[in-house]
């Protein structure tokens, strides 16, 4: 089921980063760029307020949180991030669905991302189309990801 991000989600979305990032990203990451993307100790408080705003969604089933996303209130899909024993079985189509949903509701047109070479597979899957390979700085460490976008025009 997808709900609506709360507060007292903090721990559980933190934590299911972390490991999405160590252990699903690592296979086109090195140990370097996975620390710098997703370091030991997360700064809680900058995440609090990062997910404070825009819209913010969990997958949960059976009480637990398989999944998160973000979106800002200028189309940027953020975070997008599902638990690693759960890929593959649609917790990120779910997700982005509702994205979609809560999008269209507020009159855009136009999402964007900067996707990882290991997400990029599933947001070609949803329609993202890549603008442009480039390569982002975390911690002074280089990674390369991809800025993709999507038209959610709906036709009249």
């Amino acid at each position: 089921m997808v709900r609506e991000y709360r507060p007292s989600d903090l721990e559980a979305v933190v934590s299911l980063f972390q490991r999405a990032v160590h252990e699903v990203a690592s296979r086109d990451y090195s140990p370097t760029q996975i620390l710098a993307w997703a370091p030991e100790h997360p700064d809680r408080e900058a995440w609090g307020r990062r997910l404070e705003t825009g819209g913010v969604f969990v997958y949960e089933r059976n009480h637990e949180i398989m999944g998160f996303v973000r979106i800002d209130f200028t189309g940027c899909l953020d975070l997008l991030f599902v638990h690693p024993e759960v890929q593959r079985r649609g917790i990120a189509r779910g997700l982005f669905d509702r994205i979609i949903s809560w999008a269209l509701s507020r009159g855009m047109c136009h999402l964007y991302s900067e996707v990882s070479v290991t997400a990029r597979p599933f947001f070609e899957s949803v329609g993202f189309r890549v603008v442009r390979e480039q390569i982002v700085e975390r911690r002074g460490v280089l990674l390369q990801n991809f800025r993709m976008e999507k038209n959610i025009a709906t036709k009249p």
